[in-house]
């Protein structure tokens, strides 16, 4: 089980920034393990406080920056529409769709939601509207053009990520690109916005498990959280970079195929939902 801790460390940290959905191949790929099962919602809450620390660390300075600004605008320090100010209030705005929607749904998350046949559904799905957004967006709008209402919406597409197979980072940024928002300026708010969300369901479900791990014991998910911070530090890098030159295309490409594979497994048996 450790081994199997480590790979599925690895994928999560390949593929939480990607707009690819990280929860989805963690559920298909507990499927092609010795162990044959679904490494469950905790283990992938958990794993993705060592994903988040790598966000932490790469925007560290603009997070300081967004918070510090934050706090003296508070108490009338500096003027409350500086832009880090209006950053951090934009994050709590967004923030608040998920968390509501997460406690309210949180047995169906843990459960229903995770059949493959609606991964599956998800991944082509959101796959083909992130090309479509990608495709017609303006990409015009710059980060700080992000006002209230943009940042809601933002906040509700990110909450579909609840879903295994919508991808986070890849519902955030389809949301932006339909708004007219630059590619880099939708992933960098999708990453900044995913902080709270993310830490808040790790530790959340980490008290929740303390006493009764699922399938992997704590130290094994805590090994597979370090292995996912490490990778994790280097796709960021990695995906910021891409999207200043390319288009969403591959991504798209792999989620139709990864979807469609995934239907063609189910329908001849060869997986279980």
């Amino acid at each position: 089980m450790l081994l199997e801790a480590i790979i599925l460390g690895f994928v999560q940290g390949l593929t939480e920034f990607l707009p690819i959905s990280s929860s989805a191949h963690l559920r298909i790929l507990g499927e092609f393990l010795p162990s044959a099962q679904d490494p469950g919602a905790a283990f992938t809450a958990i794993t993705q406080i060592g994903t988040e620390a790598a966000v932490v660390v790469f925007f560290w300075r603009d997070i300081v920056r967004i918070i510090g600004h934050w706090c003296r605008a508070l108490v009338g320090r500096i003027p409350r529409n500086d832009p880090d100010a209006k950053m951090g209030w934009l994050i709590i705005v967004g923030s608040i769709p998920i968390v509501v929607l997460g406690l309210l749904f949180q047995d169906q998350i843990e459960t229903t939601l995770r059949s493959l046949w609606l991964v599956a559904g998800m991944l082509i799905f959101f796959g083909v509207l992130l090309g479509i957004a990608d495709h017609v967006g303006a990409k015009k709008r710059k980060l700080k053009d992000i006002t209230v209402g943009n940042g809601v919406i933002f906040g509700f597409a990110q909450s579909l990520a609840l879903i295994p197979g919508v991808s986070r980072s890849g519902g955030t940024i389809t949301a932006g690109l339909f708004m007219g928002y630059e590619r880099a300026a939708a992933a960098r708010y999708a990453f900044l916005l995913a902080i709270p969300a993310v830490f808040g369901s790790g530790f959340f479900q980490l008290f929740k498990n303390w006493d009764t791990p699922g399938v992997f014991t704590l130290g094994e998910t805590a090994l597979a959280t370090g292995v996912a911070f490490v990778v994790a530090l280097g796709v960021i890098a990695f995906f910021m970079n891409w999207i200043s030159k390319h288009s969403f295309l591959p991504f798209v490409l792999y989620r139709v195929a990864l979807g469609s594979l995934l239907l063609v497994l189910l329908s001849m048996g060869a997986i279980q939902a």
